[in-house]
């Protein structure tokens, strides 16, 4: 997968494929222009289109997925001092958010539990 440039990579998965502009737009559910911007670099792809493209191509979600991610973060912080501490932080919030919404979602399943026991009664 080409690293450097998604757009120029979507437009050379939709070539290899001999997909014309349109078709890939219309399962996109985006304009013509919009996509043809996308592939030249003139706007920056929104990562929700990344599934469809994924399946489109046959491609594995998940790598599309975290290329296009980690490049996001390494441009927002590519002129940052503190990037490794930032992103040391950034993994221990994960980290923390994840056994929040872990407990909660126990919380959550422990009161419905319940509330299904109280209406057997």
């Amino acid at each position: 997968m080409q690293r450097d440039n998604l757009g120029e990579f979507i437009r050379q998965l939709r070539e290899q494929a001999e997909m014309p502009l349109r078709k890939l737009a219309a399962l996109l559910d985006i304009d013509q222009s919009t996509l043809s911007k996308l592939e030249r670099g003139e706007r920056p792809v929104n990562r929700q289109i990344l599934p469809m493209i994924a399946k489109t191509f046959e491609l594995d979600e998940k790598e599309l997925v975290v290329t296009f991610m980690s490049k996001q973060v390494a441009y927002q912080l590519a002129d940052e001092k503190y990037a490794k501490d930032i992103l040391i932080a950034a993994e221990e919030e994960l980290s923390y958010s994840k056994a929040q919404t872990q407990i909660e979602s126990e919380k959550t399943e422990k009161h419905s539990k319940n509330k299904i026991k109280k209406n057997r009664k």
